[in-house]
């Protein structure tokens, strides 16, 4: 699993890191049981669902810099993101219970440069050099709740599942920028959503 992790992060995974990928793994099922973060009937196959799905973010990143992870919940996919690197991290929350649990996670896991902000991402302020989000809203309403957390060349790295294509063409009529599609490496069909500059069109 190490040398699967690796490959999809695109860097060296280290024993250390692989087994705090496992103690967050064994605190979300944990936490699973007493507030519903994650479907169960993805449990099964929680580390091609949840982890490798995260790590190849990382590894479509392709340098460092700022994260903002949007609609964290459980901390998918940012605390795993986090966890293999890339920080620092802004896990944004609004929902207090889950909040509770990342403030939790990153204290057991003794992870360092990652913040959880209980709010939600219209009330966010700052900029990022990368930002994700897994399951928040479509690409159109997205751009807008987040559009001044970026700057020129801010990446936007975002798993749509299967609907990719058609929320990137939704999106097109309203915002411009540098767009592709990279397919998922855990879901077949499924593709990520890479954007750059991304402005409002009409916007100079």
């Amino acid at each position: 699993m190490i040398e699967v992790l690796s490959a999809a992060a695109n860097r060296d995974v280290s024993r250390e890191t692989f087994e705090r990928l496992r103690a967050y793994a064994d605190l979300l099922l944990a936490e699973n049981n007493r507030q519903n973060l994650i479907a169960p009937k993805s449990i099964p196959d929680l580390w091609n669902r949840h982890i490798l799905d995260g790590a190849q973010l990382l590894g479509v990143a392709q340098g460092g810099g700022s994260w903002c992870d949007i609609g964290s919940g459980p901390g998918l996919p940012g605390l795993v993101i986090a966890i293999l690197g890339g920080t620092p991290m802004t896990l944004v929350e609004p929902r207090r219970l889950r909040a509770d649990f990342l403030r939790g996670a990153i204290e057991h896991l003794g992870l360092e440069h990652v913040a959880v902000e209980e709010r939600r991402v219209e009330r966010l302020s700052g900029q990022f050099d990368f930002i994700t989000a897994r399951a928040v809203a479509r690409l159109e309403r997205l751009f807008g709740m987040a559009c001044h957390l970026a700057h020129a060349e801010t990446k936007w790295i975002l798993p749509k599942g299967e609907s990719a294509k058609s929320e990137l063409d939704e999106a097109r009529a309203t915002w411009q920028g540098e767009f592709c599609l990279v397919p998922s490496q855990t879901h077949s069909g499924a593709a990520i959503v890479v954007a750059k500059n991304v402005q409002r069109r009409g916007k100079q």
